[in-house]
């Protein structure tokens, strides 16, 4: 009993001794804190320098408000740090939110420990602290005995200084809005935003898209860094001068393009332009394919659904007369289609800049916003203009009158050229058959007289070479040879009706000659050889030179098919040559039309071949030739057509274009154009017109620019040839890919609007433009889809360029005198003014260097470890209403 009594008494002391028992490795809560935040520390650490090190509480004011607080915090983060052996610095935000105030800490490696200390003032700025002098004081402050009149000692104090300026924008804002408000009535009614409309002027009122819509200045204007390199200052004097200095002697002057929003970021709000609406008309096009006529999306009883009907606004009348005006009669003129077309614009089937058809697809883009109704109403209206023109045989506006139809421009244009051509040629009908009703009546007396001028005429003429060497120019593949001199059936000339001089009096009397051809004569009666006037070959468009295609490959013999087509031009020719040269015979007409299908004995006997003078001797004729075989076959359809051709000059023959009935063909394809056929043109001749019309642009022969815009017109080329078939029906993965040109034409707009802007501003410095450019080129792109794979297309745009010395007056013109309106935009008032603007900006380092020896500040040179260490800095910028002050001091800990 008693020894377990013993036992259990000796149990129950073990208990309490256990009891009584501290184990001091277990960590405190301190340590505890420490160890988690270097575990963010260390995750922060892994992530890498792209997130800042901020140590903000999860509060409502997000700052540490009480100070001890926040000493105890940043201890606890230095801790951490350095046992994670890192060399970043940490802050805390105390105070005020409002004051976005900080303190921090950060360990430097060695036995030195760098605190910062960061505030704002966000109100009224002290006047003291809004001049150098007082921000010198205010430095030297936090170092110097405060009993020490700083103002009287020196201190040694390295000193920078950074200004930027900002050019004024071009406001004012009221007249801003006033020119918004026009531009938003114009667009309301459905009208083009034409330049003429606006009263103040716009910075691209002389470039090429001013006619069509103003863009907006991609460039608002130039922030200006001036750099006064690091300097020793001693005392506040030097301070004041300083602030009196002007920004010319900084040492390095760097300027940064202030870029309009959508440069910069993707945003496509509020911005108009060629691109835009060429996409609004692609999505006609789509539309085209739901009527099978044009009057079908105008009347309200055959168009589509409702939304067709509520969303498709068609302008008022007083829109659509002011456009037919401008198309119509305004621009009678036939301007220059070429000047403006770049090498590789006639890849593009549609019209060329400036023509009638171009110039109503450009309308069309601003018209009714460019929707498939306001198009057809449009369409409709240009029509009937067309017809009136044709009916009233007026000149069609923006299309020449003369010349070959091209080719390889759309059909509308096509058509439209070949009716300018028959109206001018009805024209000439009518004023030819009125100059034969009034011959009629006229008196023989003047009869006589006309005679008499004619022949004095007949006397004056003298010979001419200008036919020689023309004669055989080919007029089709198949052997068949154009006339040497070709005139206007309505023509007249003196010698009609006139005896020669060295005619026989049985020669018939000669008419319609163009003049003696070189030393040619006749076989057989060894009289000079003329050239007559001919009629114009009749012209063709596209379908008709398909027609004729399909019409030979039915007939199989293409050549005598062929002949055959050509037996009216064949057989004008030979009647006007008859008329000019009475005596003439078969072979003398080959050897002036097709001088092939003669073969000279002379050539052939001793292979060299006689001059016209020689074959005009008189020793030596009839010179000895002969016709090719081809010529001289039996039943050549050539002799035939010969021998059936009267003599008659090109003027009394029949025209070989009929203009009335060529004309009456054209107005009836266009008024039974299927909608997306015109669609389809209109598209193509949008897009070349818009490129064209760009490719104007002064943008200071950029390179960047210049291979962009070749670019793009091999894109449209490629992108655009399926709709130069007419046989699209439809498809919706080509109506998807010109969606995309449009993307391609906006990128090559915007870049070409920036290098515009840019020419006006730098013509004194093309360096600095060109540099500009390309830092924007290259940063634009990725956007483009041409950058490196991988690249950030996201970040912004903060390339800056240095100026040089010869180049700053340039920039400094950009900043004029501001005006007493304008004077309140002065934000500093703390000198060194440029042209009377002050710096928007101030940025100023204060800072003293020591040399250390070991663990001590150093007096004097040390045999031990040396360094010299900045051991004040104060960091200094803002303006009058907002300064702020960032103090980092290095101590010995």
């Amino acid at each position: 009993m008693a020894s377990s009594s013993k036992m259990e008494a000796t149990g129950k002391d073990d208990e309490e001794e256990l009891a009584r028992f501290d184990d001091f490795t277990l960590a405190s809560s301190w340590e505890r804190f420490i160890s988690e935040i270097e575990a963010v520390c260390r995750l922060w650490l892994a992530d890498g320098p792209k997130n800042l090190l901020v140590i903000a509480p999860q509060s409502a004011s997000g700052v540490v408000l009480d100070a001890p607080e926040a000493s105890k915090l940043l201890s606890a983060i230095a801790i951490a740090l350095s046992n994670c052996s890192s060399l970043w610095p940490a802050f805390v935000p105390v105070h005020d939110p409002s004051r976005k105030a900080y303190i921090g800490i950060q360990n430097m490696g060695t036995v030195f420990t760098r605190r910062f200390e960061a505030d704002r003032i966000g109100s009224q700025v002290p006047v003291k602290l809004m001049h150098l002098e007082g921000l010198y004081e205010l430095f030297v402050s936090k170092f110097a005995f405060t009993t020490l009149d700083v103002s009287t000692h020196l201190f040694k104090v390295h000193f920078t200084m950074k200004l930027t300026y900002r050019t004024l924008p071009y406001d004012d804002d009221d007249n801003d809005v006033d020119i918004q408000g026009a531009d938003a009535d114009i667009t309301e009614s459905g009208g083009t935003p034409r330049g003429d409309t606006r009263n103040k002027a716009q910075w691209d009122d002389d470039c090429p898209w001013s006619e069509w819509y103003s863009a907006e200045d991609p460039i608002k204007g130039f922030e200006l860094i001036a750099l006064w390199s690091e300097k020793m200052v001693e005392n506040s004097l030097e301070m004041a001068e300083l602030e009196n200095a002007s920004p010319h002697e900084a040492e390095k002057w760097i300027v940064f393009p202030n870029l309009s929003s959508h440069l910069v970021d993707d945003s496509r709000e509020n911005i108009m332009g060629f691109s835009s609406q060429l996409l609004l008309l692609v999505n006609a096009l789509d539309m085209s394919f739901e009527a099978q006529f044009m009057e079908d999306f105008v009347s309200v009883e055959k168009s589509g659904s409702d939304n067709l009907k509520s969303s498709m606004v068609i302008p008022p009348p007083t829109v659509l007369d002011r456009v037919l005006k401008d198309l119509f009669h305004e621009g009678v003129e036939s301007p220059d289609l070429t000047k403006a077309e770049h090498k590789s614009s006639r890849a593009i089937k549609g019209a060329p800049l400036g023509s009638l058809f171009a110039q109503f697809c450009l309308h069309s883009l601003w018209f009714g916003n460019c929707n498939i109704r306001a198009i057809a109403s449009l369409w409709i209206e240009f029509v009937r203009e067309v017809r009136w023109c044709w009916e009233e045989s007026q000149p069609l506006p923006h299309m020449a009158a003369s010349g070959v139809i091209d080719l390889s421009t759309c059909l509308i244009n096509q058509k439209l050229k070949m009716l300018a051509i028959c109206i001018e040629k009805k024209c000439q009908l009518s004023e030819d058959y009125q100059d034969s009703i009034e011959s009629k009546v006229a008196t023989p007396i003047e009869m006589q007289e006309d005679i008499l001028i004619q022949e004095d005429s007949s006397h004056m003429q003298t010979p001419t070479e200008d036919f020689d060497g023309k004669r055989d120019s080919p007029l089709t593949a198949n052997g068949l040879y154009n006339s040497g001199a070709t005139v206007s059936r309505f023509s007249t000339e003196p010698e009609d009706a006139v005896v020669c001089a060295d005619q026989k009096p049985s020669d018939g009397i000669r008419r319609g000659s163009a003049g003696v051809v070189g030393n040619m004569m006749l076989l057989n009666s060894h009289q000079n050889l003329h050239a007559p006037f001919t009629q114009d070959a009749p012209l063709m468009t596209e379908d008709m030179h398909e027609e004729r295609l399909q019409a030979v490959e039915a007939f199989g013999d293409s050549f005598s098919f062929s002949a055959q087509l050509e037996k009216d031009i064949l057989s004008s020719d030979m009647s006007a040559f008859k008329a000019a040269n009475p005596d003439s015979v078969f072979e003398d007409f080959i050897r002036w039309h097709s001088p092939g299908d003669w073969v000279d004995d002379d050539i052939k006997e001793s292979g060299v071949s006689r001059s016209h003078a020689a074959e005009g001797s008189k020793d030596d004729w009839p010179p000895r030739g002969r016709l090719s075989e081809r010529m001289s076959e039996h039943g050549n359809s050539w002799r035939k057509i010969w021998n059936d051709a009267p003599a008659l000059p090109a003027s009394e023959q029949k025209p070989l274009l009929d203009p009335n009935r060529e004309g009456e063909k054209v107005l009836h394809y266009l008024e039974t154009l299927q909608p997306h056929q015109l669609l389809e043109q209109m598209v193509c001749t949008a897009f070349r017109a818009s490129a064209d019309t760009l490719n104007q642009t002064n943008f200071g022969g950029l390179k960047q620019m210049t291979t962009k815009i070749g670019q793009l017109y091999l894109t449209m080329a490629s992108t655009l040839k399926p709709l130069q078939s007419n046989r699209l029906f439809g498809d919706s993965e080509i109506i998807e890919d010109v969606r995309r040109l449009c993307v391609v034409f906006e990128h090559v707009e915007k870049l070409l609007t920036l290098g515009a802007s840019l020419y006006r501003k730098f013509l004194q410095a093309p360096r600095l433009r060109e540099a500009i450019f390309s830092d924007y080129y290259n940063f634009y792109l990725p956007k483009m889809g041409t950058g490196s794979v991988g690249g950030d297309v996201h970040k912004e745009f903060d390339s800056k360029q240095q100026v040089r010395f010869h180049e700053r007056q340039v920039l400094a013109n950009m900043f004029t005198p501001p005006t007493a309106n304008q004077s309140w935009r002065k934000v500093l008032s703390m000198g060194n003014l440029l042209n009377g603007h002050e710096p928007i900006l101030r940025e100023i380092i204060f800072s003293t260097w020591d040399r250390v020896s070991g663990n001590h500040y150093a007096a004097s040179t040390s045999r031990g470890y040396e360094q010299e260490i900045e051991t004040y800095r104060m960091y200094i910028c803002g303006t009058s209403n907002d300064l702020q002050v960032a103090l980092s001091v290095a101590s010995c800990d």
